[in-house]
């Protein structure tokens, strides 16, 4: 088994899916509005609270121009340069502390995603139990080297990567000192299509790579991560608002608090659906069985009368014999009267 603990809680497959709120950039800037994010996220029933540790200068270049412009029209962010989007929805990195402690008040596990060298010492620091990487940040080999070196668990979300990629992000972070590894199919658009989101990639993910899978799900409503659930993830995660009408970054995208409550109970509800392959009445169906049809007399026989289709049937309830012998029956003759309503037994014939 690939199962292991991140704090107090089991990630794999023996254990309910560990739900992720990932905050991004919803907090709109505003640390009270975090706060509420953390305390709504756990009402909701959220297992993990996920941050993004960057500022807009460890991610890229005060420029406005060319490549530094978000010029796809289809883009949530179109208009924007990288450097502003990313100082619009970073976390900053003094909020940190108290968020985790919020979290940690109400029960659930709080880690980040780093982006560089200086993310990762800073996290060190507040001692998280656990390090994901982003999609875009599945191919960055020496980020990943140094989150692994640090021994915790690590969740690498695959978006966008090949097979060739996805291998050589496990086999650095593998031999960089992670033992605890879980991918997430992801696909890295904002939102995403259910068409386009090829959840049976998750068994085959656990299979090449024999650790924990799960889904990174930016698609709308809860019914692909149920289904991933179905396929064997053992980790979800969602982006988190408390309404998609207060705007934000990633608002477009993410749950509000009622939605992440359904995802925590069906993704419950379908781990535990799943059970194991099982045949015939379970301890709980046995009181069911009665309700079987079954061979009753439904006209008074006398001794000795031959048994036909207009004196015996196959009705509910089935205390009587199976309605497998009815064929079997006709034409046999009963050692007694047997008034119309009784179950057919063996012992009453001849």
């Amino acid at each position: 088994m690939s199962s292991f603990q991140i704090g107090s809680r089991s990630v794999g497959r023996d254990s309910p899916p560990l739900v992720i709120a990932e905050v991004s950039g919803n907090h709109n800037q505003s640390l009270e509005r975090a706060l509420a994010i953390v305390e709504a996220a756990a009402q909701a029933g959220a297992h993990a609270l996920k941050l993004q540790t960057y500022t807009p200068d460890t991610m890229t270049l005060d420029l406005n121009v060319g490549e530094f412009q978000i010029s796809d029209p289809h883009s949530l962010w179109a208009g924007n340069s990288l450097y502003e989007l990313y100082r619009q929805a970073y976390t900053p990195w003094e909020w940190h502390q108290p968020i985790f402690e919020r979290a940690a008040e109400l029960g659930m596990l709080a880690f980040s995603t780093p982006f560089d060298d200086s993310a990762v010492d800073f996290l060190e620091s507040l001692n998280v139990p656990a390090y994901k990487i982003a999609s875009f940040e599945n191919t960055d080999l020496p980020l990943i080297r140094k989150v692994a070196a640090t021994g915790k668990p690590m969740i690498i979300s695959t978006g966008m990567a090949s097979v060739a990629e996805i291998d050589e992000a496990v086999r650095a972070a593998r031999a960089a000192g992670c033992e605890h590894l879980v991918l997430l199919k992801c696909t890295s658009t904002y939102p995403a299509a259910a068409d386009n989101s090829n959840l049976r990639t998750i068994p085959h993910l656990r299979e090449l790579f024999d650790c924990e899978v799960g889904l990174s799900d930016h698609t709308m409503g809860v019914g692909a991560a149920v289904a991933a659930v179905a396929l064997g993830a053992s980790v979800i995660e969602k982006h988190f608002t408390l309404s998609r009408a207060d705007g934000g970054v990633d608002s477009t995208f993410s749950l509000e608090p009622q939605e992440l409550q359904l995802l925590t109970l069906e993704t419950e509800r379908a781990w535990r659906a799943l059970g194991q392959v099982s045949y015939g009445a379970s301890a709980a169906e046995q009181g069911s069985r009665v309700f079987r049809r079954s061979l009753y007399v439904v006209q008074d026989i006398a001794e000795g009368e031959v048994l036909s289709t207009t004196n015996v049937r196959a009705i509910r309830p089935g205390y009587g014999l199976p309605t497998k012998f009815l064929e079997q029956l006709l034409g046999m003759r009963l050692n007694k009267p047997v008034l119309r309503g009784t179950a057919l037994t063996w012992d009453m014939f001849k």
